[in-house]
């Protein structure tokens, strides 16, 4: 039975990837932000003995990795930005997070000659046009992605294996509510794209690191 480390376990896409590797029999460990402490707890009761929500990433060896947490910040143009709180929050959230995440697993990973994660990433990153009113964020998914392609070079000899998944709009409750005109059936949903995830940390993709997947749907 593999071990799979849920990052920003969650949030809507995290939830979701817990429970396609519970689902397939897989032990889940949840982390998130203390704030989320109670949706965190619920979604580990909901998956039964194999989910764990009280853990941190130094904790125990890991088998796989979906590094889900991050955040979302823009509206202005950065012409119209007054300070660097945006973009150090941006930095924090999803180049960070990773930064920490992968110094924490890649040792163990490494020293074991096995291990597979996956980082997510945005459709900004190959479309950062996109993201006008967001360059922060688009800013801060590119080094986040540059990030896991430069580490997913240095352990390929190892036997471990980094991959991203770039999402364009994600269907999720939060995401209706800010856009309640759009065409949801355009969007990614949440269990797509965790299948997608599964997949990349999966034996069927023992041959594939470094890549960079778009996850578009129709959006």
């Amino acid at each position: 039975m593999a071990v799979c480390l849920v990052t920003g376990a969650a949030g809507a896409l995290g939830a979701a990837v817990a429970r396609t590797f519970a689902a397939r029999g897989d032990e889940v460990a949840l982390v998130d932000r203390v704030e989320a402490r109670a949706r965190l707890d619920a979604l580990a009761a909901e998956l039964g003995p194999r989910a764990s929500a009280r853990v941190s990433i130094e904790d125990r060896p890991f088998d796989y990795a979906a590094l889900i947490a991050g955040g979302w910040a823009g509206g202005a143009p950065l012409h119209e930005t007054k300070d660097e709180s945006v973009l150090d929050a941006m930095l924090d959230s999803n180049v960070r997070t990773v930064h920490v995440a992968l110094r924490s697993l890649l040792p163990g990973m490494v020293a074991r000659k096995r291990g597979a994660i996956v980082v997510v990433g945005s459709r900004n990153v190959e479309r950062p046009w996109s993201g006008a009113g967001a360059a922060a964020y688009t800013a801060s998914k590119s080094a986040a992605v540059a990030l896991a392609q430069a580490a997913a070079a240095e352990v390929i000899e190892h036997g471990v294996r980094i991959n991203s998944i770039l999402p364009s709009t994600m269907d999720t409750p939060a995401n209706r509510a800010s856009m309640p005109k759009a065409d949801f059936s355009r969007w990614v949903a949440t269990s797509s794209a965790a299948s997608v995830i599964a997949f990349l940390l999966s034996d069927a993709a023992r041959d594939v690191s470094g890549a960079v997947v778009p996850v578009y749907g129709r959006a």
